[in-house]
């Protein structure tokens, strides 16, 4: 286990002020802050923890946040989980029955369910008068049509909860905000395609404010190729991997899931930035960067034909954000989209990287989860006063 690190916003000082606690628990880290609480949220310290099990992870945010905060002074604490189910289309209130429901859903989720629901029970615990809140990655996709949401299984498959959910929603919503914010809440409403582009990656269709597709789909597997997540996979494969290898269900997973992507491809590092430098010695570091781009183009071109075109590209996540080399190549066979991007703007990783007076806006928005997840929780905790006026 590796103890928690403040990244340097304010030593290790106690907050003398109610805070709310973000807890953003991945597949292999778990990112925590504090904000303060008042007209607007303000971050006060974060921290990011890698340890080997959920109780590890538990018992770190609890050392880091009574080296900066007095447990009482916590108001609430709000929760990232990134498979809602088909149950919960609204971020909640954590409950007894929330807590069942997230085990129940378990097996759908099973790198990030049975962690965040451990995550929830230590605080119950440690600070059992604390509202929690749980925040829903799967709630921005709540929208999708029928036609994006229903997989092509027989009907009782649907009806058991097996359809296309999408995720990075906290990312999404807290992008839509930002868009709003920098061009104008009619950018916001047009046709808008978001790219989280990470190691985890997904991308978004929104339309007049509206999820109506997603890569991503029951699983976060699904979609875009991804760091060692295979992406879009021919379920024959798995199919042929059962019978001529005789590969377990925890084996499949463990190869689709943890051993696949740009790591599978490249055979040596799952990172972009390794993959970038490698290419001109490397021609399978270099395949793994064309394939990347290659199907993030491909997308692109798919939810611009779900859109009925498009007015706005963003780029976000770790690679979307930091890699003007990956956008260039993502955004240069997009012309007849409208897409074309001004070298030096996008070298710059300017906010605005499209070429000036072209038809498709092209953005650079960094991404903040956490942040989305404590206004979520600022909100909740307003309902009950404006219900009562």
């Amino acid at each position: 286990m590796e103890w928690p690190q403040n990244v340097g916003l304010i030593p290790a000082l106690k907050i003398m002020s109610r805070c709310i606690l973000t807890i953003n628990g991945g597949s292999s880290s778990v990112k925590i802050a504090l904000f303060e609480v008042g007209a607007a949220v303000e971050r006060k310290a974060t921290a990011s923890i890698k340890s080997a099990n959920s109780q590890d992870s538990a018992d770190s945010v609890l050392v880091w946040l009574r080296s900066h905060a007095d447990l009482s002074d916590i108001a609430a604490i709000g929760h990232r989980i990134v498979h809602g189910g088909p149950r919960y289309t609204n971020h909640s209130r954590i409950s007894p029955e929330l807590i069942d429901e997230l085990r129940r859903i378990a097996p759908i989720d099973p790198a990030h369910l049975p962690g965040e629901i451990a995550l929830i029970e230590a605080f119950q615990e440690h600070c059992p008068t604390t509202p929690q809140i749980a925040c829903f990655d799967t709630v921005f996709h709540r929208d999708l049509p029928d036609v994006a949401k229903f997989l092509p299984l027989p009907r009782r498959y649907a009806e058991a909860g097996l359809r296309r959910y999408g995720f990075h929603g906290l990312s999404y919503a807290y992008l839509m905000e930002e868009l709003a914010q920098q061009a104008g809440p009619d950018a916001a409403n047009g046709h808008v395609i978001l790219a989280h582009l990470g190691a985890g990656a997904s991308m978004a269709a929104v339309k007049e404010g509206k999820c109506i597709d997603t890569t991503m789909s029951f699983t976060p597997t699904a979609g875009l190729v991804m760091a060692t997540r295979t992406g879009d996979l021919d379920p024959g494969i798995l199919v042929y991997l059962m019978r001529e290898e005789r590969l377990s269900a925890d084996q499949i997973d463990e190869l689709i899931n943890k051993k696949s992507g740009l790591l599978g491809v490249s055979g040596s590092t799952s990172d972009m930035r390794d993959l970038l430098s490698q290419r001109a010695m490397n021609s399978d570091a270099a395949l793994a960067v064309d394939l990347f781009c290659y199907q993030a183009r491909k997308w692109i071109g798919a939810l611009a034909a779900a859109l009925g075109g498009i007015d706005t590209l963003v780029f976000s996540g770790g690679i979307g954000e930091n890699s003007p080399e990956i956008r260039a190549r993502v955004c240069a066979e997009l012309s007849y989209l409208g897409v074309t991007v001004d070298p030096a703007k996008n070298e710059a990783s300017a906010s605005l990287i499209s070429t000036s007076g072209t038809r498709v806006a092209v953005r650079v928005i960094p991404t903040d989860e956490e942040l989305m997840i404590a206004n979520i929780v600022q909100r909740m905790l307003a309902e009950p006063d404006r219900k009562r006026k």
